[in-house]
């Protein structure tokens, strides 16, 4: 083969969700076309746990991950938990690879040592902002000489290495789906590659790791875009053969802005625990982006499908029909309705022994009854009552009335900005009782709200009702993802009623 036309490698492609939270659909989404390009291609489809911010990990998050693509039905062939040959495949244990690979960057000179305090930074974001120019670093210390470097060094000050974008040029790359893009280095800043506390930031932690793990094709969404230039400089300045990208288009809300938890749920543990069935969400997601061929009139004719129905499709019949090329740009709507439609089309195909089976295994497991009956064992005097109690931990739907939910000293405009509040408050908890009260105490003596109003509050809102088994334990029970979509809901039906 000559040099413009290398030897094919291999097909191998990645997923690298960060362990931050809930696992995202979008992170199912990606992780589907990548599953389905490399088996079109006999290929390889890795799992990498993209974990060096220390600052937003979240302990148990990559447990999370790895059950949540299980469940809607993902597997790889490399990653943490399987092992593989280019392991380890956590990038905090990876941190003397990259600490190796950006000494090598120092050495060739396309990256410096950069000395600023944070203070510093500040006030050039703040001078650049008074000038009306877009903040950025602005080069300070790109030619410091080697006297200088020791002089700060001997100081004790702090470093990180900057990438050394060359001036006056422009870097273009060749998108699969969009052709050619062009950036000019004038809007490619000198990005951060490891920071001061010797961790790497995700630029050359993305690019180290996708060259020594074979990586082919990277499937990504679109938002990374504006990173891929920098990301082509360091293979430049690696002297690697860049692999082929690819960017997806964003999971949209109905009204076209990306997709949020404000708007919708977007924590895969949600759609789990709330009762969808993993091959319809599978098939939902495989029906983003317009990649799956809708049948030929003459198909729908010929096997008596109606329109709807063929959008119902397998994750074999994905890997036969789903075609790259197909891609639409227009960013795919998450539309929770057309994913109810499905989910009920994916029950109503089940036997009744496997409904009752997948009933089983959700909102009637053992593990969650057993969860529930310890909320009101002592409370019931006859077992009959359960339901009554327990009703809203198994309603998909609750709505307490203004005179269930509102505080007598709270105008309900104060209440329902508080509500938003009680939402971030839990959305940094770990789902535990000693985290859930002492999140929602500190709020509550943040903003001046007595514990029994903010707690009466939440439990009208998550229960429907003034009274309830123990509010905090309730919460544990039904869960994160649940909860704080059933609040998100509750703002929304508010917001509703009052127009």
């Amino acid at each position: 083969m000559t040099a413009e036309n290398p030897t094919p490698r291999p097909t191998r492609v990645r997923i690298a969700p960060s362990p931050t939270g809930d696992p995202h659909v979008g992170t199912a989404y990606i992780g589907l076309l990548n599953y389905l390009f490399a088996t079109q291609r006999g290929g390889e489809f890795i799992l990498r746990i993209e974990d060096t911010d220390r600052t937003r990990f979240h302990a148990g998050s990559e447990q999370m991950i790895f059950d949540a693509l299980k469940w809607v039905g993902l597997t790889w062939t490399e990653g943490p938990e399987v092992g593989g040959p280019h392991g380890p495949y956590r990038q905090s244990e990876r941190t003397e690879i990259y600490r190796k690979y950006a000494q090598i960057l120092l050495d060739n000179g396309t990256a410096y040592k950069s000395f600023e305090s944070e203070a510093e930074l500040e006030e050039m974001r703040r001078q650049q902002t008074a000038a009306k120019q877009p903040p950025r670093y602005n080069g300070a210390h790109r030619h410091l000489t080697p006297e200088q470097i020791s002089a700060y060094e001997a100081e004790g000050r702090p470093a990180v290495i900057r990438l050394k974008v060359p001036e006056n040029t422009s870097t273009t790359f060749r998108d699969e789906l969009r052709g050619d893009i062009t950036f000019d280095h004038n809007n490619v800043d000198d990005q951060v590659l490891m920071k001061s506390d010797g961790f790497p930031t995700y630029h050359l932690a993305n690019v180290v790791d996708d060259h020594l793990m074979g990586i082919t094709d990277v499937i990504r969404a679109e938002e990374w875009i504006s990173s891929t230039p920098k990301h082509v400089l360091l293979y430049k300045a690696f002297g690697w053969q860049a692999p082929n990208f690819w960017h997806m288009p964003l999971l949209r809300n109905i009204d076209k802005s990306k997709i949020s938890k404000r708007k919708n749920p977007v924590s895969l543990n949600y759609y789990r625990e709330s009762g969808y069935l993993p091959e319809a969400l599978l098939n939902f997601l495989g029906l983003m982006g317009g990649g799956m061929a809708q049948p030929t009139e003459q198909e729908i004719v010929s096997k008596g499908l109606n329109t709807k129905e063929g959008d119902i499709f397998s994750l074999a019949e994905m890997i036969e029909k789903f075609d790259f090329k197909r891609i639409s740009l227009g960013g795919p709507v998450f539309d929770l309705v057309k994913l109810r439609w499905l989910n009920g089309e994916y029950i109503r195909k089940q036997s009744p022994e496997a409904f009752y089976a997948s009933l089983r295994r959700t909102i009637l497991s053992d593990d969650y009854l057993q969860a529930v009956a310890s909320l009101v064992h002592t409370r019931l005097e006859t077992l009959g009552q359960f339901g009554d109690m327990t009703s809203f931990l198994f309603s998909d739907n609750v709505l307490p009335t203004d005179a269930v939910f509102l505080p007598k000293k709270r105008t309900l405009e104060e209440t329902l900005a508080f509500v938003p509040e009680q939402i971030t408050a839990l959305e940094s908890a770990d789902w535990d009782l000693t985290s859930i009260e002492s999140a929602l105490k500190k709020l509550g003596e943040e903003k001046q709200w007595s514990v029994k109003e903010n707690f009466m509050l939440l439990r009208a809102i998550i229960t429907g009702s003034a009274t309830s088994p123990p509010l905090v334990e309730s919460l544990v029970v039904f869960g994160k993802a649940r909860t704080l979509d059933r609040m998100r809901r509750f703002l929304e039906a508010q917001k509703k009623i009052r127009r």
